[in-house]
């Protein structure tokens, strides 16, 4: 059977507003979350970019639900190292429940300390390596590795979980999910797409858990509602490899105007009707996921989770 869950925008939210959305989702009846992490916002008009361990801490204490990143990446500003005890502690604060979300993530944010951003391929190798030293690490073992891309120097971590921390890991074409399937506890996206998940499953992830995530824009009309998506996420629709190769906030500003406002309502569920957002996340339900995570856009977010605790959830 398939959960729900909200998805926490770090890029459109300072970490008190993280927080108090968390609650709000617990009590509208959502059973877990995902938070994303990135260092800049992709657009200005977002306005935020806490940082993410930061944040998860403060969930911790004041939510139950399972928390998930979507996703983390550990191989260029962030050495997997650090991310190792930084995913450590958060399941031990989450008593257990906490899944660390990996990815080969974008240039925007990846960029920061002037390291040249690696080929797609070389990615997916950096990323292999970064999980086998996060497992190494998530043991409490010593551990010295001197791998193709990481070195560790007898380092041990003494704060960590009864239980690994489950690693599941992003993918969007099926090469990518074929690694997933290889090298993750889990797999997750944002397509609803049912060849991905038949894929992953077909790669060797069996049964394993399958995450998806997507965008809504409640509001009191349609046209507000595109409005707002439009201005703050017509980012997430630009084409081909723009979304993992361009590297400021500017460039994105410079290529969103490629978005109109009639692809955003085509690709969003915008306003109040609840039967469109409850077609969007049937999507994948019926494409096999076991876990759907859905984002509100903008500030109503009060509103928001009105609505889908008495007219959507219910539904599903």
């Amino acid at each position: 059977m398939t959960s729900f869950g909200y998805f926490l925008s770090t890029e459109a939210f300072g970490p008190g507003e993280l927080v108090a959305q968390a609650k709000m989702a617990e009590q509208a009846g959502f059973d877990r979350l995902w938070i994303s992490d990135h260092y800049h916002p992709w657009v200005g008009e977002q306005g935020h970019s806490p940082f993410v361990w930061s944040v998860i801490g403060a969930l911790s204490q004041v939510t139950s639900l399972p928390i998930s990143t979507a996703v983390t990446c550990p191989l260029v500003r962030t050495h997997p190292a650090v991310i190792a005890q930084a995913a450590a502690t958060a399941a031990v604060q989450c008593e257990g429940r906490f899944v660390l979300g990996v990815g080969t993530g974008e240039a925007l944010n990846e960029h920061i300390l002037g390291d040249p951003w690696p080929a797609a391929d070389i990615r997916l190798d950096m990323l292999d390596e970064a999980v086998e030293v996060i497992r190494a690490l998530h043991s409490g073992r010593l551990v010295t590795h001197r791998g193709r891309y990481y070195r560790v120097e007898q380092a041990r971590l003494y704060t960590v979980p009864e239980q690994p921390v489950p690693i599941y890991v992003s993918g969007f074409g099926p090469k990518a999910v074929r690694r997933a399937a290889r090298l993750g506890d889990g797999f997750c996206t944002n397509l609803p797409d049912a060849d991905l998940v038949r894929t992953y499953r077909d790669s060797g992830g069996g049964d394993r858990p399958v995450q998806g995530g997507l965008k809504v824009c409640w509001a009191d009309s349609e046209s507000d509602a595109v409005a707002t998506a439009h201005r703050l996420w017509s980012s997430e629709l630009l084409p081909g490899q723009l979304g993992q190769t361009l590297p400021t906030t500017r460039q994105f500003e410079d290529a969103v105007p490629l978005i109109t406002r009639e692809m955003v309502a085509d690709a969003f569920a915008c306003g109040p009707d609840p039967e469109r957002h409850v077609r969007a996340v049937r999507e994948f339900a019926d494409a096999g996921f076991d876990e759907v995570y859905v984002q509100q856009i903008g500030p109503e977010q009060e509103k928001f989770f009105e609505a889908w605790s008495h007219e959507i959830l219910p539904r599903l």
